[in-house]
């Protein structure tokens, strides 16, 4: 087993780590409105988005930054983008990445130990 293996099994993968802190500098790049309301979105998809998945929730943090940034650079303003109800446009947003979230497992499990215990019965 390497340092950077151990470390990682420590602290987490480095490479998301490297790729956190440049969506950091890319996020205070924004204008003021649309940081505020990517911040405000972010906030709500971390308690609410249900994502356990490092590379699912970096991916979709990427989209969500990609979408923010291309509304500022064309004018658009952030009415336009999350639309007159925020949390439906979260919630729908986040539906695009529900193979990470945490529910997804906890079915998975669920339907396996039925799945095992119908096949012990039967037997």
């Amino acid at each position: 087993m390497s340092i950077r293996s151990i470390f990682e099994t420590v602290v987490g993968s480095i490479d998301q780590k490297r790729q956190w802190r440049s969506y950091k500098a890319r996020v205070a790049q924004l204008p003021p409105s649309h940081r505020k309301a990517h911040d405000a979105v972010q906030r709500y998809l971390m308690y609410a988005g249900g994502i356990a998945d490092g590379e699912v929730l970096t991916q979709m943090g990427g989209d969500l930054l990609d979408l923010f940034e291309q509304s500022a650079a064309d004018g658009t303003p952030v009415s336009a983008i999350v639309g007159d109800d925020p949390v439906e446009f979260v919630e729908e947003f986040a539906r695009n990445y529900s193979e990470g979230a945490w529910i997804k497992k906890e079915r998975t499990r669920l339907e396996d130990a039925i799945h095992t215990i119908n096949k012990e019965d039967e037997s």
